[in-house]
């Protein structure tokens, strides 16, 4: 699938490659430069020894809610091939490939849809199928738990046949379909970390309108304005 200007001029700001990715040295060296590993403090914060002690603690609606949104690992795309990595060694720049039951390991910008950017055939895109019969232009993604919404976003693709700018916040779920998109924000500075650190999640209404605009978040300006993309 074909990437728009905008999504072209993404990846060169963030300074990755669509069809190769980071290689592993670029990678390492940004997962120092930056806070570390792509991890986030869970609402409620306690000495192993206290949750041992106390183990209703990890049984609070909103301990179990993080339980849920905790992404295990993601398809991400080093040295030029597809690799599974552990969802806590991602860094910003990084490719990554999400398909359906996927929990979003980071915050993303989508660049293409469907499951492989680069094999894509020009009959596909027009029949808009892939192999496996799911729209590979269009892609299901559920952040009920992440911003109260009250129903799952349909991505598609806009006139030009690209994917439409949209932003996949760290913690939700690929319903359905495929992407291939770039890392902009892992560890405390994914949307989730924001929400947590301000008692604002789990979120008790929809805080979609509030999330588009950045304003309430508090983040310095590289994080409100990826956090605009919607």
């Amino acid at each position: 699938m074909p990437i728009s200007q905008y999504h072209h001029d993404l990846i060169v700001q963030y300074n990755s490659s669509y069809h190769k990715g980071l290689t592993t040295q670029e990678a390492s060296e940004r997962r120092s430069d930056s806070d570390g590993l792509n991890c986030i403090d869970p609402p409620i914060k306690c000495p192993k020894w206290v949750c041992c002690l106390l183990p209703c603690i990890n049984h609070t609606p909103s301990m179990k809610q993080f339980r849920l949104v905790q992404p295990d690992d993601a398809e991400v795309l080093r040295d030029g091939n597809w690799i599974r990595y552990d969802a806590a060694s991602l860094v910003i720049g990084d490719i990554v490939r999400l398909v359906e039951g996927d929990v979003v390991p980071a915050d993303c910008v989508v660049i293409s849809l469907g499951m492989d950017h680069v094999e894509e055939t020009a009959q596909s895109i027009e029949n808009g199928s892939s192999a496996d019969g799911v729209d590979s232009l269009e892609m299901t993604v559920d952040s009920h738990f992440i911003t109260g919404e009250s129903k799952p976003r349909r991505i598609s693709v806009d006139a030009n046949r690209t994917a439409e700018p949209a932003t996949l916040y760290y913690g939700s779920r690929i319903l359905e379909g495929a992407c291939v998109a770039l890392v902009v924000q892992t560890g405390k500075r994914v949307l989730l970390a924001h929400l947590i650190s301000q008692g604002r999640w789990p979120p008790k209404h929809d805080l979609t309108e509030e999330v588009k605009s950045g304003d309430f978040l508090g983040c310095d300006d590289e994080g409100i304005s990826l956090i605009s993309v919607t």
